[in-house]
């Protein structure tokens, strides 16, 4: 299964476009639409109840739903628009409810070891601007992927300066989905 996180929150966003055109290249896709998610506010009692259900041993509780879809996921692609250096607060977010001890990672020796059945990661971005430092966004979702969820292979599809000339945003975005039609 491949698992589709769409980080994107405009209707018309054209990081959801370019993303689209990867998701058709697999079947058996499922998306993760996560504007549409109510996401639990991260205090000490949401804390508490994670950790007792943890220590229970109650990986099949609806708190740890997300978690497990992104554990058992064969593929993932995450559409996320690239913003203030980074990208949409729902994607962190996400983050931090799948970020769970036993189900996406454990530890060995003080070490994360990755439990996640995913081997590639695709992130699709798109920018109004050019050579944006991608260190906070992509970097960040390499670098949970490779010390969390041993994720190996990770695909970075981005279409940038999209904002400077708007008369060749389109020819952009056509260019990086040709570059998708001819990837394997």
């Amino acid at each position: 299964m491949t698992l589709f996180i769409n980080a994107c929150v405009r209707g018309n966003s054209r990081t959801y476009l370019l993303a689209k055109k990867l998701v058709e290249k697999f079947d058996d896709v499922c998306e993760v639409k996560l504007i549409d998610i109510d996401f639990p506010k991260v205090d000490e009692a949401y804390l508490k109840k994670r950790d007792e259900l943890i220590y229970k041993g109650d990986f099949n509780n609806e708190m740890f739903r997300l978690a497990n879809e992104f554990k058992n996921a064969d593929r993932i692609i995450i559409a996320s628009p690239y913003w203030d250096l980074s990208f949409p607060t729902i994607l962190k977010q996400y983050f931090e409810v799948i970020n769970v001890v036993g189900i996406t990672f454990s530890y060995k020796d003080g070490v994360p070891l990755g439990l996640c059945r995913a081997s590639d990661l695709y992130y699709v971005t798109t920018s109004g601007g050019t050579d944006v430092p991608l260190d906070y966004g992509y970097g960040y979702v390499k670098a949970l992927g490779t010390y969390f969820y041993n994720i190996k292979n990770f695909h970075l599809i981005k279409a940038e300066g999209l904002d400077i000339d708007p008369s060749k945003a389109n020819d952009i975005l056509d260019c990086a989905m040709k570059g998708i039609e001819v990837a394997k």
